[in-house]
């Protein structure tokens, strides 16, 4: 019986399009790696908390998110790389694809030192306690631990684009390998923590931004030394005339970017200047929990960026069509999943955070409702994002990413946190029908003005 669902197995993942085989791939194997990774994560939080508190990893939680924002000052790079490295190995160019990835690290380079001294100047004048609305640790605290963490994001800037090229490449499961690995690393960390010192958030800012980075950096130089020897960036392949090519999307790129931070970070703000930092690990828990799903879904949709693009350089729409097909069929099973969760969320919170931290019903409820609509508009954004489609994505993003705030407080007010998470899942579903509109009359040849733009 073994040798035949192994037989199985193997038919399984070897049959279909070459393109088709390495999504699987690398779909099963993130899986592994990602499934590891979610259970580190969700022993991350109650460990973190005993080692702090709820109210210092709620601190944790909105310093990092304001920090995080630094992070799409790539000026859209990485995605843009994404494309042109996808497309330049479709065709085969080994040497725009060299280019291309020596030339993004030089820019990145260059911003994120600018970015760290512009940080370094400005900290000397930001309240940290009053924009963390904790005003009982001195505000020098804060600055330092801000310091430390934008000195972490700067270097992130650069380290990261090894995960750009894996997933160009189609091979997004040694990307899960590289996160598993930093946040294995973290997790022991923080345990040791736990045994051998009190409860320090520097200790803390230190391990879950530090460690993962270095974790980046062994990865970088294991893979451009062996494995992808042929992309490994070097100074002389830097030629900034490739600017150009990188910034005609990875500009539009940055824009949506940005309007993405404001709808995603600032749910940490509003919750604290309405609720208090207490709060934010409430959000955050149920959110963690139902990202789970979200988590899952990605690691799904991730290597169909690359190859969408692969597949629409080299004409291949009815490969397309069939995948998309596919793929919704997939998002039907995981929104019952969703639901299943939200049945289930009470007894598996109590199991989880042994009554530390209370999550509303409700809140749960809108964070179903939201992680069915972010799968579904994630399904198109990745076919767009793919094959360049941008527009209308530019400029519903900037809309939405400026209402979502006043629309996040007023819900917020009335309902409670869940308000927030509501606000968010409806931005969502409009975002959400529009893009499969637009997907449809894209492979029907039937876009025309911004829906083929």
């Amino acid at each position: 019986m073994i040798k035949t669902v192994t037989a199985k197995v193997n038919k399984y993942f070897s049959k279909g399009h070459e393109r088709s085989v390495k999504v699987k791939k690398n779909i099963a194997f993130a899986f592994l790696l990602k499934g590891g990774s979610i259970a580190i994560g969700l022993i991350l939080i109650p460990l973190t908390i005993r080692y702090v508190s709820a109210t210092q990893y709620g601190i944790w939680l909105t310093l990092s998110s304001v920090i995080n924002w630094f992070s799409f000052f790539d000026i859209g790079l990485g995605n843009g790389l994404k494309n042109k490295l996808a497309a330049s190995n479709a065709l085969g160019n080994d040497e725009d694809s060299k280019t291309y990835v020596s030339t993004t690290y030089g820019i990145l380079t260059i911003i994120s030192a600018c970015v760290f001294l512009l940080f370094f100047i400005a900290n000397f004048f930001i309240n940290w306690s009053k924009v963390l609305n904790s005003p009982n640790i001195p505000g020098s605290d804060f600055n330092h631990i801000a310091l430390i963490v934008v000195g972490f994001f700067c270097l992130q800037f650069v380290l990261q684009i090894i995960n750009t090229v894996l997933t160009a490449c189609l091979a997004t499961a040694k990307v899960s390998l590289i996160l598993f690995l930093g946040q294995l690393s973290s997790v022991i960390i923080i345990y040791i923590l736990t045994l051998k010192t009190s409860g320090s958030l520097t200790n803390l800012v230190l391990t879950l931004g530090g460690v993962p980075l270095i974790v980046q950096l062994i990865a970088s130089i294991w893979f451009y030394t062996t494995t992808y020897k042929r992309f490994a960036p070097s100074i002389r392949n830097i030629n900034f005339k490739y600017i150009k090519d990188l910034l005609n999307l990875g500009g539009i790129f940055f824009i949506i970017q940005i309007g993405a931070l404001i709808l995603f970070q600032t749910d940490n703000i509003v919750i604290t200047q309405i609720f208090g930092p207490k709060e934010v690990t409430t959000f955050n828990v149920a959110y963690k929990l139902f990202a789970v799903v979200v988590m899952a879904f990605s690691i799904i949709m991730t290597p169909f960026w690359s190859a969408f693009t692969d597949a629409y350089t080299k004409g291949d729409i009815d490969w397309v069509k069939a995948t998309l097909k596919k793929i919704k069929k997939i998002w039907l099973a995981f929104s019952m999943l969703s639901v299943v969760l939200f049945i289930i969320s009470p007894f598996v919170y109590k199991i989880w955070l042994h009554g530390k931290v209370v999550i509303p019903l409700s809140l749960s409820f809108a964070m179903m409702l939201y992680v069915i609509a972010t799968c579904w508009q994630t399904i198109h954004v990745f076919f767009l994002n793919g094959i360049g489609k941008l527009r209308l994505q530019l400029y519903l993003v900037v809309v939405t990413s400026i209402i979502n705030i006043p629309i996040a407080i007023l819900l917020g007010k009335y309902i409670g946190v869940a308000g927030v998470t509501y606000s968010n899942f409806l931005m969502f579903l409009v975002m959400g029908f529009l893009f499969h509109v637009q997907t449809n009359k894209l492979l029907n040849k039937t876009a025309t003005g911004i829906f083929d733009k």
